[in-house]
């Protein structure tokens, strides 16, 4: 059973704001990926800009989202799949999968993605591998 955006706002020790709630219950409903636009165009008429974006800073900062690769240039996100238990040992280097119909970018976080060995004095930040083809939905 999914849990109720206000559950997730308490186990990630937040503070229950209608933002916080509207943001992650988009989240929820969406299922995929979804850019700082996405969220104002749907939210416009209840927040404003910048309330939205200080509550995706929040997110990430709380490991509640990831950013994720998608080839617009626009940076979207999406929520973490680990269990919302306090625990952050989940991995955000996984698989992202773009829809070339629908647009949609979804994780696809069975699909681990392998350590790499890079060089001597080289210090690599994150891993990304972005999958575009025709979702479940589309074909």
């Amino acid at each position: 059973m999914a849990k109720s955006p206000t559950k997730i706002l308490q186990e990630h020790k937040l503070r229950i704001t209608s933002c916080r709630k509207e943001v992650l219950k988009t989240f929820l409903y969406k299922k995929s990926a979804l850019s700082h636009s996405d969220l104002e165009d749907i939210l416009k008429e209840s927040f404003d800009r910048v309330t939205i974006y200080r509550t995706l800073k929040t997110f990430l900062e709380t490991d509640l989202i990831h950013k994720v690769l998608d080839d617009s240039g626009a940076t979207k996100y999406a929520l973490c799949a680990h269990g919302h238990d306090g625990h952050h040992s989940h991995d955000h280097e996984h698989v992202h999968f773009k829809c070339e119909k629908c647009g949609r970018t979804i994780c696809i976080d069975e699909i681990s993605l392998p350590k790499v060995k890079l060089p001597d004095g080289f210090l690599g930040k994150e891993v990304n591998l972005l999958v575009t083809g025709i979702c479940n939905k589309c074909s």
